[in-house]
């Protein structure tokens, strides 16, 4: 699919449920969120539908999220299912990592191709704090076993809040030197519990590049979201995501799907079509999907 502004979106995101086993604090308030009924979420085999519409279209790239992905029963079936799809070469999920070491064997014979692992500390304590209810050193182990997998790349997201991680931003980057990984450090957003530490925990990325000069900056793909370096000799590198600058629209080629069946066809803009009513008629469904890309936000946003 090319969009009205000529980018080639092959990109299908896909979020599989609003549940999560964590409550991190810039995320979900303490006593969680009401969730979804089952009947609000989509099927797998209403998902399953989109995608192979969506291969269809030009879809090659398909990444499971959440909530948290890996709650979701089946999910080694769902990228299996996905995997057998022709057109459909790279599959990926996005997870907190909690649950991913016991099951990457699984995921990795299934179909999946890597992983995004989000960790925002290195530090037992604080993690425990970010997240109110995780355990670190299961993460650790995720890491440890996507990498001895060859599940590649592996990346890391960290957002970065003043006053609570920035103090380890040599910490991750020391990660790099010896893992092949990419730590990704993003922005901190001003959406739902964000917004209450926003202003005091935001960081510019320029603030952490002036700590390193030492950063080599490498060439990027160009339908990355990150601006990429990395330490001289270091096996891994790092990346910068700012999506409130919009860095990389100019060359986004993404589309969303929500657990509820709406389309997002950017990141920047509020608007989602509601695609799960056209479900039972394959014909519509797929002008719909063709006509989202009409709606995506300008290459200047």
């Amino acid at each position: 699919m090319r969009d009205s502004h000529g980018r080639n979106i092959n990109y299908l995101r896909i979020s599989v449920t609003d549940r999560c086993n964590l409550r991190c604090r810039y995320c979900m308030p303490e006593h969680g969120i009401i969730s979804k009924s089952h009947e609000d979420i989509l099927r797998f085999e209403e998902i399953l539908k989109i995608v192979k519409i969506a291969e269809t279209l030009g879809i090659n790239k398909v990444r499971y999220t959440g909530g948290e992905p890996l709650v979701m029963k089946d999910i080694d079936k769902l990228i299996y299912e996905t995997s057998k799809l022709p057109g459909i070469d790279d599959i990926a999920i996005t997870t907190n990592g909690i649950l991913l070491s016991d099951m990457a064997s699984d995921l990795k014979k299934a179909g999946l191709k890597r992983v995004n692992i989000s960790l925002d500390t290195l530090n037992a304590e604080k993690f425990k704090s970010i997240t109110r209810i995780g355990n670190l050193e299961n993460v650790l182990k995720s890491i440890e076993k996507c990498l001895t997998l060859g599940l590649k790349p592996v990346k890391i997201n960290t957002v970065l809040m003043r006053g609570f991680n920035d103090t380890e931003f040599e910490d991750f980057l020391n990660l790099t030197r010896e893992l092949p990984i990419e730590v990704r450090f993003i922005e901190l957003m001003p959406i739902g519990e964000g917004i209450k530490i926003y202003e005091k925990s935001k960081l510019s990325f320029a603030e952490m590049l002036n700590q390193k000069p030492e950063l080599i900056e490498i060439e990027t793909p160009k339908s990355s979201t990150a601006q990429l370096y990395k330490l001289e000799g270091a096996k891994g590198k790092i990346g910068f995501i700012s999506p409130l600058s919009c860095k990389f629209c100019a060359d986004c080629n993404k589309i969303r799907l929500t657990s509820t069946g709406t389309i997002k066809p950017c990141l920047h803009s509020k608007e989602e079509i509601n695609i799960k009513q056209y479900l039972n008629n394959e014909e519509m469904l797929t002008n719909v999907l063709k006509r989202s890309e009409e709606r995506r936000v300008g290459k200047e946003c």
